[in-house]
């Protein structure tokens, strides 16, 4: 069980608020939604559900009714299979045989481009190659690019917003999940092969002989590198990696959204009618084991 509540406060009337969410999890093999639903206060005036060019759900609102504190939260019910990398098949070809084409990946070639501004820098590149050598299974080079970064990069909270570059992390030495997913897939990227950046959840354990909290998690953002089906159809699967944690994602991970980077799928945007001088924003997430 998921709810993720999201609390916007403002030292003024706000008039008009228009916001979009990525706030549904996503339904694929391995993960299944089985209850979903947002609630929004106050209730807009105008509502819908829509999904993006990657296939994620997207909550459109417009709340008309003025207001110093909007509430966002989404509560969802996800079933999530875990699978084991070394498990899929292909993920032991070298990693150079990984790279998409127009005919082996044509829905993967787009993951395999810089983004703007670009990411992929001369610090990025040189990093990324200690991984991938020549001939190295893809799996084994993903499995130490992901260990390596969260060796030589310090999570620490609050050290950089959403607009903080990859060059700039690289120069800092630290960062927060977001960061770490993005510059797993810029090296991905740099090397030739599919990146996409995974926004969702990750249930995280209480220390021992303490009872979990609730509202102590927080989203989460990971990657994931592509490969190739072996019936050469084009479709081909993709291995999620967590750099914040130095692991593969398992059945504790719920996937919400995916895009290029962080921008393509924020949890929540919007743009506000205020005179308002001051705001402040408050999140809780908590993510729950449920019995069956």
């Amino acid at each position: 069980m998921v709810v993720h509540r999201t609390t916007y406060s403002y030292s003024d009337e706000v008039t008009s608020s228009y916001g979009r969410a990525y706030l549904t999890p996503r339904e694929y093999p391995g993960q299944r939604l089985l209850e979903h639903e947002i609630y929004i206060d106050p209730v807009p005036s105008d509502r819908s559900v829509g999904t993006d060019v990657y296939g994620n759900t997207t909550t459109y609102f417009h709340v008309t009714a003025e207001h110093r504190n909007l509430e966002v939260t989404g509560e969802s019910l996800v079933d999530v299979d875990g699978e084991q990398p070394e498990t899929m098949p292909g993920s032991d070809m070298a990693w150079e045989a990984a790279r998409p084409t127009s005919a082996t990946g044509p829905l993967a070639v787009e993951f395999t481009l810089d983004l703007r501004p670009p990411e992929i820098t001369a610090d990025v590149i040189d990093y990324a190659a200690q991984s991938f050598a020549p001939g190295r299974p893809l799996l084994e080079a993903v499995t130490e690019l992901n260990t390596r970064i969260h060796d030589d990069f310090e999570y620490r909270s609050g050290s950089t917003t959403v607009s903080t570059s990859v060059a700039d992390v690289f120069a800092a030495r630290e960062g927060v999940c977001q960061d770490f997913a993005r510059i797993g897939a810029a090296c991905l990227r740099s090397q030739g092969l599919a990146a996409r950046y995974v926004s969702g959840y990750l249930a995280t354990d209480p220390p021992p002989g303490k009872e979990r909290m609730v509202g102590v998690d927080a989203t989460h953002a990971w990657a994931a590198v592509w490969l190739p089906g072996l019936d050469g159809a084009g479709t081909g699967r993709w291995i999620a990696f967590d750099p914040t944690n130095d692991q593969f994602a398992d059945e504790r991970y719920v996937t919400v959204a995916w895009g290029r980077d962080y921008q393509d799928v924020p949890p929540l945007r919007g743009i506000i009618y205020t005179d308002a001088k001051q705001s402040t924003i408050k999140v809780s997430v908590d993510v729950a084991p449920v019995e069956v």
